[in-house]
């Protein structure tokens, strides 16, 4: 553990002793490939930068897609990456709590940060406020006067942009709540591995009963996995779901407790790397597709 955090602290010390010098190389390499150059912390955050910044940015993100970023532990790379960048976007609400420990260790006092979710009604505690296309607007919308900001020359550009993707939310909202639509009231339940799907379902009319992981990495007790299947049967619930990088260990003992199916390919946290969920407005088709599916 001392090994690992001393080869960090000694990337961290190399990347401060360019100091100036390193900020005037980043720079330097946006201005002479017209990129601004974007870190994001979630893989879904791509998608509103690219949205709005189309060719006049360069994104890399920092979780790996497919990982989650409750869990997630930095590397010297990412270290690197961060020091380099002219922009950080993030989500807030505590779903980096590793950030604060890697911008230390990057050095970068000019860095300009996005929280997305700054000004956006939060309850309790949940940062998954991506997943109401309607609060994913104000992510567009504040990517927007950041870009703008460092670069004040492409202002109209990021404004059309921003404003031909918010048009793309306004329709993802409105296929989505038909779609929830066709199912009856009484199905409009879900029990969830985490409790990625309250924003959603909050926007969509449907209930979240109750969630496996109450905090990350925290497995139930008997008690409450009980609980959540006494939830299913009064519900008449049809399924429980879940994303592939959980185990599907905890949903099949709900599964088979209320006699319900497992779905356990919902996308939230990160997109995927199957083309049908290679971007947020697509992940959020999809998954629409599966819960209606699962809920009938």
């Amino acid at each position: 553990m001392r090994r690992a955090l001393g080869t960090i602290v000694a990337l961290a010390l190399a990347v401060t002793l360019v100091g100036c010098g390193g900020a005037k190389q980043s720079q330097t390499g946006a201005a002479s490939n017209g990129k601004i150059e974007v870190v994001t912390t979630i893989s879904t955050i791509n998608s509103f930068v690219i949205g709005v910044g189309g060719d006049r940015v360069h994104v890399v993100n920092i979780v790996p897609v497919g990982a989650s970023p409750e869990t997630f532990e930095p590397t010297p790379q990412d270290v690197a990456t961060v020091s380099r960048a002219q922009l950080l976007v993030e989500n807030g609400v505590g779903l980096e709590s590793w950030l604060g420990r890697l911008l230390d260790n990057a050095g970068s006092p000019n860095l300009k940060r996005v929280v997305c979710t700054d000004g956006l009604p939060v309850k309790n505690n949940n940062p998954h406020l991506w997943m109401d296309p309607q609060f994913a607007k104000h992510y567009v919308d504040k990517i927007r006067d950041a870009l703008i900001e460092v670069d004040p020359k492409d202002a109209e550009a990021f404004k059309s942009n921003a404003a031909r993707y918010n048009a793309r939310l306004d329709k993802l909202t409105a296929g989505i709540q038909k779609q929830i639509n066709t199912l009856p009231p009484s199905h409009r339940y879900m029990i969830v591995f985490h409790n990625a799907w309250q924003y959603y379902n909050d926007r969509f009319g449907i209930t979240t009963l109750g969630f496996v992981e109450r905090n990350p990495g925290q497995e139930p007790n008997p008690q409450q996995i009980a609980q959540l299947i006494d939830l299913a049967k009064q519900h008449g619930v049809h399924a429980v779901f879940s994303e592939p990088e959980y185990s599907p260990k905890l949903l099949n003992s709900i599964a088979q407790g209320a006699s319900i199916s497992v779905v356990e390919n919902l996308y939230d946290d990160s997109i995927g790397n199957d083309p049908r969920v290679s971007n947020y407005i697509s992940m959020l088709e999809y998954d629409t597709d599966i819960i209606v599916k699962g809920l009938k």
